[in-house]
């Protein structure tokens, strides 16, 4: 597995209410990870929440240089350990060609009624 140490991104989400922050990309024979963190927390992340709370759903689409699409296989996320904000991995599928030079990744989110998608790209890839 290798990881794409120039992947940091940080992003304005879901009108403003939050910062995304994708720490890394990395990549296997069998898919690919980013590793991000949201701040301040998803509400249904937080110790406060109710149950009747609106929880926040979250999916990528993605897609190379070279035209391949790669599918969400789900991922996880919680509160990080000192509360300040959501720490999680979204995972895609297929593996990442070593041919392709960049990746293009659609994160969705949707929080009720609400839908909000974000562009992010990574290039060039790391090569492994």
């Amino acid at each position: 597995m290798s990881d794409n140490s120039g992947a940091v991104r940080r992003i304005s989400i879901m009108s403003g209410r939050h910062e995304l922050t994708v720490h890394s990309l990395s990549r296997s024979e069998e898919s690919f990870t980013l590793d991000y963190s949201i701040t301040p927390p998803l509400p249904d992340d937080l110790e406060t929440a109710s149950p009747s709370g609106t929880p926040v759903f979250m999916w990528l689409e993605a897609v190379d240089d070279l035209g391949n699409r790669y599918d969400d296989v789900g991922g996880a996320h919680g509160l990080s350990p000192d509360g300040s904000r959501t720490s999680g991995t979204i995972s895609g599928r297929p593996g990442l060609p070593s041919e392709a030079g960049s990746l293009t990744v659609r994160l969705m989110f949707m929080a009720g009624n609400d839908e909000f998608g974000y562009d992010l790209m990574f290039a060039p890839l790391a090569s492994d």
